[in-house]
């Protein structure tokens, strides 16, 4: 019996998709959970796995086109199978045609890419893997000799590397991933009432144990500080019910399960993807699993699972050396960590004055789900496993 391959639903509010790429041509074999076709919505490229192994016999949907989430986008059968012309019903008007090869592309180069004509086939990539760039394709523009159109979009790359600008005060296009952006942060800010609380946290002991000056600590390093405030947040999170929760509908929503969402910059936005079930993980699984997320993000090879499902996000600006700030709720969910450097300052120690590293991390809490006592007690909690962290580095 065939098996369709539908256009998956990412997130709450996807209600179309994109096909990026096939990553196998009609007629040949795909074995289940085999990637079999690249997904581009609003936030990110994502592969999608075979559900079935057997004969990819119907691409449906060409690559670049949009179709609502839901949709029929191609058909596994099994070898020699005769699939009916009527299949799939809702897609018989379109065309299939023969795929492009796989080319590794974020959004915004694909996006660029089309519009000004360019093959990606043939732009060398300068990303992770050779996945192209938006600077790749712009060099690609420059060395055709055409310039890109006047609605081009105006990056921070095109800026630096001198790239046909638009003239001061014109309005420029933004790609999807930016629109996302830009719809869901002023949803949230304009919807949900923010409040913020704000707490240093003492980094001796966690910093201690990085410089793998403690035997427990040896077992579990290399891991990062974030690695450590992850654990750290999904247990607190634990006891704090009201803070892993959603409004949805004018009523709060409380999940059985805590999924971690890590902000990850790319070149052309940002992504959160989800870390499951982060409770009930100890800090070298959490450690291996965060690294290769965002490793999947940059290389643009996120999963559906990647993207969903999840409950809380942490937003971490140390490498970049802010040590304080305040971050937007990722709607529907109801808080958000901010995540600052550890540095180096003076603390009072009893009665004396001694340098420490300090950490400052500031919650932003959707004030319709959860109160000020609440977000204070989980800072209490948190401060206090951060600074005793002997638990996170056991098992």
């Amino acid at each position: 019996m065939p098996t369709n391959i539908i256009m998956p639903s990412l997130g709450f509010d996807m209600t179309e998709g994109k096909v990026a790429a096939w990553l196998a041509v009609e007629g040949a074999r795909v074995e289940k959970r085999a990637a079999v076709v690249e997904i581009e919505t609003e936030k990110a490229t994502v592969e999608v796995e075979a559900a079935a192994s057997g004969i990819l016999s119907r691409i449906v949907v060409p690559a670049g086109q949009s179709v609502p989430v839901g949709t029929v986008i191609g058909i596994i059968a099994e070898a020699g199978e005769i699939l009916s012309d009527a299949t799939p019903a809702t897609e018989a008007s379109v065309a299939p045609t023969v795929p492009s090869p796989r080319v590794k592309a974020s959004p915004i180069a694909r996006r660029m890419a089309e519009e000004a004509g360019i093959d990606l086939a043939q732009v060398q990539g300068s990303g992770d893997g050779g996945r192209v760039m938006e600077r790749d394709v712009q060099a690609a523009i420059a060395a055709r000799g055409t310039a890109p159109p006047a609605t081009a979009v105006l990056t921070h790359e095109g800026a630096l590397a001198g790239a046909a600008l638009p003239s001061p005060g014109t309005p420029v296009p933004l790609s999807r991933m930016r629109q996302a952006i830009a719809r869901r942060m002023t949803e949230s800010k304009t919807t949900a009432p923010h409040f913020y609380a704000t707490v240093e946290v003492r980094m001796d002991e966690v910093m201690k144990r990085q410089h793998r000056t403690d035997p427990a600590a040896a077992a579990v390093a290399p891991f990062s500080v974030n690695d450590v405030v992850i654990a750290a947040t999904a247990r607190t999170l634990a006891g704090f019910p009201g803070l892993n929760a959603s409004w949805r509908d004018g009523a709060v929503v409380t999940h059985p399960s805590i999924g971690i969402g890590i902000a990850v910059a790319l070149d052309d936005g940002l992504v959160t993807p989800v870390l499951h079930d982060a409770e009930q993980k100890p800090l070298k699984t959490i450690t291996a699993e965060a690294h290769a997320l965002a490793e999947r993000a940059h290389a643009g090879k996120l999963r559906p699972e990647d993207v969903t499902g999840g409950t809380f996000t942490i937003s971490n600006m140390s490498m970049l050396g802010v040590d304080q700030f305040i971050a937007i709720i990722n709607p529907p969910e109801a808080a958000i960590l901010a995540v600052g450097a550890v540095v180096r300052r003076p603390v009072a120690d009893g009665d004396a004055i001694r340098i420490a590293p300090v950490m400052r991390v500031t919650i932003s809490v959707d004030h319709r789900v959860a109160d000020g006592a609440m977000a204070a007690r989980f800072l209490q909690q948190l401060r206090k496993r951060l600074e005793s962290p002997a638990d996170l580095f056991a098992g």
